[in-house]
């Protein structure tokens, strides 16, 4: 599949499945609509995505798909919820595959029910089969800033690491990028006016660049967060796809997305305690 040479439709966003595979993806352990929530309004509820090989009463590393945008937003805009997108359900495959527990979820207010369903996560760990002392996020996108919040010094749930692919970062040095995209399209920024000091220095983290990215000052977000990085010593990997369009993970089928994706997946792996294979 060549890369498309014009914006996908909405139908084709939603049906979008990431373009590496492996073996085990179709026989992974999934416990669908798990309460991690329950309001008047309605339930909130998280999908987990087993290791087909996970044995009973064992405990395995978690990533956490975030998702940075309101439930609502979603639902009105795609006709599905965040979780259910072709998307978060294939990566989320993808991880259990590869030996880790991936979370999936539902949510109304990003920020809030995120810590939410991190607690939940680590209250439960035992009856999940998940180590809670072994967490990481993933994330793309717009979904990005949320999950950056959660590697600042005073982030109130700690992780082991995170994956951030094609997303905004800090706006820096005076730049407006994020906060204008984030006013634009919906997503929470709860990084807003935080400086690079404000990054906690032990958070292993995975940034995915994709170089021909359409959305306006994205990189240029990327590209101050990284030399930021650099100055402060932090433990940062920066991997770019010359020719990747945003979203070249679901729309460019060619050997160095599927190259980044396996680095993504060994990266998690690594620092989740999960030692490749």
């Amino acid at each position: 599949m060549s890369q498309e040479t014009q914006a996908p439709n909405i139908a084709d966003i939603v049906k979008r499945t990431v373009v590496y595979q492996i073996p085990g993806m179709d026989a992974v352990t999934v416990r669908r609509d798990v309460v991690y929530r329950a309001t008047d309004s309605g339930d909130l509820t998280l999908d987990l995505y087993s290791p087909p090989d996970q044995a009973s009463g064992s405990r395995t590393s978690a990533v956490v798909i975030v998702a940075g945008y309101p439930g609502a937003g979603v639902e009105r805009i795609f006709g599905r919820a965040f979780k259910d997108m072709g998307s978060s359900v294939s990566w989320a495959r993808l991880m259990a595959a590869s030996g880790l527990t991936a979370i999936t979820y539902t949510n109304r207010e990003p920020a809030a029910d995120l810590q939410l369903l991190l607690r939940y996560v680590r209250e439960n760990a035992e009856s999940l089969g998940i180590d809670e002392t072994r967490i990481g996020v993933w994330a793309s996108s717009g979904n990005v800033p949320l999950a950056l919040s959660l590697l600042l010094r005073d982030a109130s749930q700690p992780l082991r690491c995170a994956a951030l692919c094609y997303g905004f970062i800090l706006d820096l040095d005076g730049a407006t990028g994020t906060a204008d995209a984030s006013r634009q399209f919906g997503f929470v920024n709860p990084c807003a006016g935080k400086s690079m000091d404000e990054v906690a220095p032990d958070v292993p983290l995975f940034l995915a660049r994709a170089g021909q990215d359409q959305f306006p000052h994205l990189n240029e977000s990327i590209d101050r967060f990284i030399a930021g990085a650099l100055a402060r010593n932090l433990p940062v990997t920066l991997v770019n796809h010359p020719e990747g369009p945003h979203a070249f993970d679901l729309f460019l089928d060619d050997e160095t997305s599927r190259e980044i994706i396996r680095q993504v997946l060994t990266f998690l792996r690594f620092h989740l305690g999960k030692a490749p294979a």
